[in-house]
């Protein structure tokens, strides 16, 4: 049970909140949205309210919303069905049928002020942007809350491990010593060593350490190793000594400003880690097979639900999803957000619509993208899972 519903929860929730975006700011603007869909597909149970049909559609991952305007014939397969077409005209009558209301829930033609097209500029870069706008709150304020339930975790500087013939045993490092300082900076938390010794290859550095309740000072020079960065994959010089902490985390409360630090800080890292990838692939220092798709994200949401840490590490992964679909949104991919958003400031730095054949060329090349870009992770994902079936690396 929790294969399916941990991964339901984790794409439902990011997708749904960005169209819930994109639905919110078109309600602004004030252009006709017939539908909001909890899910993809044709509804399986809906009711009206207004104007808008509220429905639950039969594949239950994330959700869209309708909106009227010229693109929405090529966009309803994707969707739910045709129900408008670009001349305003009803492909099916909506079931919420009302002789007094507009297609495609009535006979009434749908006001030209009310289409998206209509709309000026700024509106329509509004509506486009706001899903965007909406992952990136979801991942401060999933963060946020995470750091405020369950606190911070870290593990003490504590020496759990010690390799024999590297610098901290030969500098006299033994298990069981607590670093208390770095060349005279305080020290209470594993990152903090990690950071301090990673920041200076070949370069002596004294340590404070205590042992049986006695402070010594000894001094270890880590030794310089190139290692591939975790976002980029580019190799960097850093030092290591040889060392490993225990593996027994601290929990630490935080108050609520505290907590909302955190968030903010926690998704910038987020976003940058995969500002990072996306820059290592456009230099080649990323290759696409470490790219993940769906099975990759299912398999992670049940390893998260799984994980002795409740549903933190849970939150976690649609916090860093959330992000992850907002920075990919903004690629100026047509389909995409940010193709949109090109095509919509393009037309109006010429003050006039695109031509038909253009937008459609502009289309299908954003769909051929995201079918290459589909295949490609899926394939990367399938491969995972052959090579784990047979223990292979």
């Amino acid at each position: 049970m929790l294969s399916w519903l941990a991964p339901l929860l984790v794409l439902g929730l990011v997708i749904f909140v960005h169209e819930l975006g994109h639905f919110l700011a078109a309600k602004w603007a004030g252009v006709y949205a017939p539908r909001f869909s909890l899910g993809w597909g044709s509804p399986v149970w809906s009711f009206r309210r207004g104007e808008t049909e509220y429905a639950i559609s039969a594949l239950p991952i994330g959700g869209y919303v309708r909106m009227a305007s010229q693109e929405d014939e090529h966009a309803s397969a994707l969707e739910g069905g045709g129900e408008l077409r670009a001349d305003g005209e009803p492909v099916e009558r909506s079931k919420h049928w009302d002789e007094h209301s507009m297609i495609p829930h009535g006979p009434l033609p749908i006001p030209k002020e009310r289409w998206f097209e209509s709309k000026p500029l700024h509106q329509r870069l509004v509506i486009l942007v706001a899903g965007v706008v909406m992952n990136v709150i979801l991942a401060l304020v999933v963060s946020t809350g995470v750091f405020m339930y369950y606190g911070t975790g870290y593990l003490p500087a504590v020496v759990d491990s010690v390799v024999a013939e590297r610098p901290a045993e030969r500098a006299g490092i033994q298990r069981g010593d607590s670093i208390a300082a770095i060349d005279g900076e305080a020290i209470t938390r594993w990152d903090e060593v990690l950071t301090r010794v990673s920041a200076a290859p070949e370069r002596p550095l004294t340590f404070t350490v205590v042992r049986g309740g006695e402070t010594l000072t000894l001094t270890v020079t880590p030794e310089a190793q190139d290692l591939p960065s975790d976002s980029t994959g580019e190799l960097r010089r850093v030092g290591r000594i040889g060392v490993g902490p225990r593996g027994d985390a601290v929990r630490e409360r935080m108050g609520p400003g505290a907590a909302v630090v955190a968030g903010v800080d926690a998704t910038v890292q987020m976003g940058a880690s995969v500002l990072g990838v996306l820059g290592g692939l456009f230099k080649g220092s990323v290759s696409v097979s470490q790219l993940g798709g769906p099975v990759e994200i299912a398999r992670a949401s049940v390893t998260a639900a799984q994980s002795g840490t409740g549903l933190e590490n849970l939150w976690a992964l649609v916090a860093f999803l959330s992000v992850n679909l907002a920075i990919l949104n903004m690629l100026p991919i047509p389909l995409l957000d940010g193709g949109q958003i090109v095509l919509n400031l393009i037309e109006g730095a010429l003050r006039k619509p695109l031509p038909a054949m253009v937008k459609e060329w502009y289309a299908r090349i954003g769909l051929a993208a995201i079918l290459l870009l589909f295949v490609t992770v899926t394939f990367n994902d399938l491969k995972r899972l052959v090579l784990g079936w047979f223990g292979a690396d």
